[in-house]
């Protein structure tokens, strides 16, 4: 799985979206201009850690990522779309592109992509949920039609055993 930040503006966001790519096996895609500095302290506090093991791309426009993607099947985040997040059925190997937090995704590149654009529903009176929500609801929807491949499916306490029947 791979997830396209398109111009992120939040540090803390893009960190914390790291963090969910370093726990799932997905990779981050960013396109620039990004709002931030990749060494600011903020990024690197949300992200703890796991920064060093993410798997990050930076391009310098949308049109630079589709020069080295070609073909890629790329799934667009958006409150405007007409279809829900859980509808299409995720490829492995696919894309999911999110817009900056404070205006989306530009409709020049969304209406180029209409059949894959998709929406979390939400109640009418909100303009949208929090960046590293919406990557973490989508992203773990794709997973799940995936079964989760390549992911450990269960825990164990550290002190405790788990009762068995």
């Amino acid at each position: 799985m791979n997830i396209i930040l398109h111009e992120p503006e939040i540090p803390a966001n893009t960190g914390n979206i790291g963090r969910t790519c370093v726990a799932t096996g997905t990779s981050l895609h960013l396109i620039k201009p990004l709002g931030f500095s990749l060494e600011e302290k903020a990024l690197r506090r949300a992200g703890l850690d796991y920064w060093p093991h993410l798997d990050v791309h930076v391009y310098e426009s949308f049109e630079d990522f589709l020069e080295k993607h070609p073909g890629a099947k790329i799934y667009m985040a958006t409150t405007k779309a007409h279809k829900r997040y859980d509808e299409p059925r995720y490829e492995p190997d696919c894309f999911i592109m999110f817009g900056k937090e404070s205006a989306g995704i530009p409709e020049e590149i969304l209406v180029e992509y209409e059949e894959t654009c998709v929406r979390i529903p939400m109640n009418e009176n909100i303009r949208s949920l929090n960046l590293s929500n919406s990557v973490a609801i989508v992203l773990y929807e794709a997973l799940r039609q995936n079964d989760f491949s390549h992911m450990q499916l269960s825990g164990s306490l550290h002190r405790l055993e788990w009762k068995t029947e």
